[in-house]
């Protein structure tokens, strides 16, 4: 039990008023009437430590919109968050996706001993900094470090949905280069840990946070730049909360662009070009009009919603809003690579269609998740057509604005 008052106590699971109104809003609870947060923290406001053992508390995709709804500022997701480290204590684990085979990578990555080949995917036009001394002197000069994270793993994993993540991080040197900063790109970094912690195994996140914390502090960067919301909000929020706070500023791609538009709009004197695609009757469309999918991670989780916006303004794009946007937008489906059930599949083709019936062309994103998520939604050969929409990211786009 004493785990469990830490918990309550830390999470504030006390000043549950019981009112349900987390339910209400939940994308699970809506569609599996089994779950509900309101009745998982009476289960532990009363003590019942069998919870551990119950498989509904791993069906929560720590979206964050319980949180957002509460009136007594209760941290649900964090919450839960605390259990599962309990739970995965005694060996008890969710379903993982994929047959585990992500978090088997992960966990790879905590040996001191792993050599990697992480730097293969850089092309000449991309200007880095490659750290050759052990330690470099942050007095010699300002650096921005590029956190890449597991950017260079997804398009071979998810090699069917035909995807080009990695491109996010070629677009994000790209941008960084026109502005003028040459990153460092650490050759031995190691996958963040955020689906570790998420799922329950603090100890090999704590590995992870370690290693990265040295790897980051060692090479003097003031700044550390990411493009991934989940590393986002695991470097500056996590490793200071269970390890140590990173010695640099903790910067989104999304805030930094935003920062810098009136030098990008500036491109060689012509501003930013209008994006041109294919329409789905084949017709080439110069006024695209988007719709944005804001993450959990980057929205609800970091308070980040309108750097993205003033983006897609300044490039020209006609942005039409789902009906549930910012605070109360509706997530990807699912967390951590566990449990993507029916459940998650209906969130994911309900957010699709809520995409698509704004009469945009395309659904930007600014998570990798989101579009992986999305796009294997869509790879279904059963869903309806109509539910289909063209999906790019947003630090890609302005990209080859910049060509």
């Amino acid at each position: 039990m004493t785990q469990f008052q830490d918990i309550i106590k830390r999470t504030k699971a006390y000043l549950c008023l019981d009112c349900g109104k987390c339910t209400s809003v939940c994308p699970i609870s809506i569609l599996n009437e089994n779950y509900t947060p309101r009745l998982l923290v009476n289960k532990v406001l009363r003590g019942d430590i069998d919870l551990l053992n119950d498989e509904l508390l791993w069906s929560c995709i720590s979206c964050g919109l319980c949180y957002e709804r509460c009136e007594s500022d209760v941290k649900f997701h964090e919450f839960i968050r605390d259990l599962r480290i309990e739970a995965y204590k005694i060996g008890k684990t969710g379903v993982y996706a994929h047959h585990g085979t992500m978090q088997s990578i992960m966990r790879m990555m905590t040996r001191p001993d792993l050599k990697q080949n992480r730097l293969d995917w850089l092309t000449k036009d991309l200007k880095v900094k490659i750290p050759k001394s052990e330690i470099r002197n942050p007095k010699s000069d300002s650096l921005t470090l590029y956190f890449v994270g597991c950017l260079p793993y997804f398009d071979s994993f998810f090699s069917n949905l035909q995807l080009n993540i990695l491109q996010i991080a070629k677009s994000t040197i790209k941008i960084l280069n026109h502005l003028g900063i040459e990153p460092v790109i650490m050759p031995n970094e190691r996958c963040c840990g955020h689906d570790l912690l998420w799922t329950g195994d603090i100890e090999n996140f704590k590995k992870l946070a370690q290693h990265n914390i040295a790897e980051i502090n060692k090479t003097g960067a003031e700044k550390v730049l990411v493009s991934c919301p989940e590393c986002y909000v695991t470097l500056k929020e996590y490793y200071p909360e269970y390890v140590a706070p990173l010695n640099a500023e903790i910067i989104h791609i999304s805030e930094l662009i935003a920062e810098n538009l009136p030098e990008l709009k500036n491109n060689g004197g012509t501003g930013f070009q209008p994006v041109k695609t294919h329409s789905q009757d084949g017709c080439a469309n110069s006024s695209l009009k988007v719709t944005y999918q804001d993450p959990c991670r980057l929205g609800r989780f970091s308070n980040i919603y309108e750097q993205p916006r003033q983006i897609i303004d300044a490039m020209g794009f006609k942005l039409k809003e789902m009906d549930k946007n910012r605070k109360s937008a509706i997530c990807c489906g699912t967390s951590g690579w566990m449990n993507c059930s029916t459940y998650s599949k209906q969130i994911q083709l309900a957010r699709l269609k809520e995409a698509k019936n704004t009469g945009a062309d395309l659904l930007i994103t600014s998570c990798p998740k989101c579009q992986i998520h999305f796009k294997c939604a869509m790879s279904d050969k059963n869903i309806d057509k109509k539910t289909k929409i063209e999906i790019q990211d947003l630090t890609t786009l302005v990209a080859n604005q910049l060509k």
